[in-house]
């Protein structure tokens, strides 16, 4: 029963922000790391960003550009985007380990949402 939902995509011209947010609900007991994806056509899934106890780590190509986030209170997960280029048009994916109150831990994936940088 626990799922991850994600909003915030959409199309935006280079060099412009977005905010993807993602939720995590349903019996949870504890989320350890949680992340971003993004999948370009043809390509392979590639890691984003995450955070776990504090720590981030990003994709060298997105470092000084996007800033991920979180709030525990509220089981939510945020990714600012500034100063977007094309190339970073893709689906971009939640990611979360997260151990539920009758179920062991598990690593969940969302639904994706589309980015798309216009030139």
């Amino acid at each position: 029963q626990v799922q991850l939902v994600e909003s915030g995509g959409g199309l935006v011209q280079a060099g412009g922000s977005l905010r993807l947010s993602c939720t995590a609900s349903g019996r949870i007991l504890r989320i350890d790391a949680m992340g971003w994806y993004r999948q370009a056509p043809g390509k392979q899934r590639e890691l984003v960003a995450n955070i776990a106890s504090g720590s981030t780590n990003y994709l060298d190509s997105v470092k000084g550009r996007f800033t991920i986030s979180r709030d525990n209170a509220k089981n939510t997960v945020y990714l600012q985007m500034n100063s977007l280029k094309p190339e970073d048009t893709a689906v971009y994916y939640c990611n979360a380990d997260i151990l539920g109150w009758t179920s062991p831990s598990y690593n969940y994936w969302g639904q994706g949402t589309q980015v798309t940088v216009s030139s």
